[in-house]
């Protein structure tokens, strides 16, 4: 049998950003994506510090938007990466 070694510091990091992630997605029905009241709820509780020294009250639509377009990039090129599967 294989050793199974314990995680690496980023597979840790990766799981803590997937358990916040989940906390704040579903709320609204869809626990794969964050609404934008989700994602409101999210930045000032987990980036409060952020959140509240901004001074450009724009830069949170700002932020979702581009986090919108970088993910159905991430999602588009990887639907093109993986080769379809013939269904029986």
């Amino acid at each position: 049998m294989a050793k199974v070694s314990s995680p690496t510091e980023t597979e840790r990091c990766i799981e803590s950003l997937i358990a916040v992630f989940q906390k704040y997605a579903g709320k609204d029905g869809c626990n794969y994506t964050l609404s934008k009241t989700e994602f409101l709820s999210f930045m000032n509780t987990e980036l409060a510090a952020f959140t509240k020294n901004q001074k450009d009250p724009g830069v949170l639509d700002r932020i979702m938007k581009r986090l919108d377009t970088n993910t159905m990039a991430c999602h588009d090129s990887f639907l093109k990466a993986v080769p379809s599967q013939k269904r029986i």
